[in-house]
């Protein structure tokens, strides 16, 4: 009914929506007065000095210094209260779980990492991801009752029409049917999952490269080849959950992979994952292949063939951009992104001479051309997806004074 308490239009919506923008410009821009609050708004200053009031009795905005040091009378400033809200984040590999909390700025505030050696812990899942978490809130001085929300990034996807983690056959512990319920009952907080590299996407349309685009395909090479892919601003999951599982693409260059679930593998990961790089390397003659997990010595090659003008070198660098580009023809043909963005160490380690090549082999492999950027997140980005992903739904719980 018109006139509703609630109803778009009505006063208290549309305080809650100038509330919103005014939080919205503090965190993006920081500390400002009332009188630029009020400029960036639209608003008089006083409905921007009603609207301050009311977020500082609420507990979402401090006062905190003035405007000294500049022409004119000195003006108080306002900032977002970092205490208002938390989130929490984890990043799940085979190898460890790295988890964080961030306040409700972003502000990262306690981390933890948890070592998770495979399938030789006994531990279960439920009290890894405890653990893990309890450590990082601890690093941040609060209890597992100041988070509103958290998101766990994982390898592969749950799928959602079964509840089950699919296309990550190599992390132990994770494919009970019942873990989804059984986290549930642990963690008082709500929490939602993500395939990591949907979560590193999240991150650049965020903070890096794509931010500002709508349609972009994210390329991920470091311990596995993967994709993510928005569309219209949102991120595509697929029916099962597994958009953007390129590792698996039949791609020419590779035998034909049959059972890829059972093989964890496909044609393009075994043409341009980053295990395939030390073995191009060595084809090509280069003895000092760096050693320990290839994804490291995958990084390492090709940074050095990025800067090297030896022929072994550049050769790898052409042959390995070639590689990328073969599965990524197939990507923009399907999809005519408007942009591209290569991420994981085993690419942005190429930086500027691996992203033209690719990008030069890329136009002659495909009708549609894309933009080609290296990705701007490099540290921790999965778990950097996950606090932000965490962060936006927290923000609009929090932030929402119209209740």
């Amino acid at each position: 009914m018109a006139g509703t308490a609630g109803t778009p239009g009505t006063p208290r919506v549309l305080r809650a929506m100038n509330d919103r923008a005014a939080l919205d410009l503090l965190l993006e821009h920081g500390p400002l007065s009332r009188t630029r609050i009020g400029k960036l708004t639209g608003l008089s200053k006083p409905t921007a000095s009603q609207l301050l009031a009311r977020l500082e009795a609420a507990g979402l905005v401090l006062a905190t210094g003035t405007t000294e040091g500049r022409p004119g009378p000195s003006a108080q400033l306002y900032e977002v209260n970092p205490a208002a809200g938390h989130a929490a984040g984890l990043d799940v590999t085979p190898q460890r779980i790295l988890a964080a909390v961030a306040d409700i700025t972003g502000r990262t505030v306690g981390r933890h990492e948890l070592p998770t050696p495979g399938r030789r812990t006994g531990t279960p899942v439920v009290q890894q991801v405890t653990d893990a978490l309890d450590g990082a809130l601890k690093a941040a001085g609060l209890a597992r009752d100041d988070i509103h929300r958290l998101v766990i990034g994982t390898p592969g996807a749950f799928d959602p029409t079964t509840g089950r983690l699919r296309y990550a056959s190599h992390l132990p512990g994770w494919h009970s049917p019942t873990l989804l319920d059984e986290l549930a009952a642990a963690l008082p907080m709500p929490f939602e999952y993500e395939n990591d590299v949907n979560l590193v996407a999240l991150a650049e349309q965020r903070l890096g490269a794509a931010r500002g685009h709508a349609d972009f395909v994210l390329l991920w090479n470091q311990e596995g080849l993967g994709a993510a892919l928005v569309l219209g601003g949102r991120l595509h999951r697929g029916w099962t959950g597994g958009a953007g599982e390129v590792g698996f693409l039949p791609v020419p260059g590779t035998p034909l992979v049959r059972q890829v679930t059972k093989a964890n593998s496909g044609g393009y990961q075994e043409l341009a994952g980053s295990q395939a790089v030390p073995r191009l390397a060595r084809e090509l003659g280069i003895e000092d292949v760096p050693p320990g997990p290839y994804a490291d010595s995958a990084a390492e090659l090709v940074a050095r063939a990025a800067q090297a003008d030896d022929d072994a070198h550049r050769h790898l660098l052409r042959t390995y951009a070639t590689r990328l580009a073969t599965g990524l023809a197939s990507l923009v043909s399907v999809l005519d992104p408007e942009l591209v963005v290569l991420s994981g160490a085993s690419l942005t380690s190429g930086g500027e001479p691996l992203r033209a090549l690719v990008q030069a082999e890329l136009e002659e492999l495909a009708a549609s051309r894309p933009r080609l950027v290296v990705g701007d997140v490099r540290e921790h980005p999965v778990l950097r997806g996950a606090l932000e992903s965490a962060l936006a739904t927290t923000r609009d719980e929090v932030f929402d004074t119209s209740r």
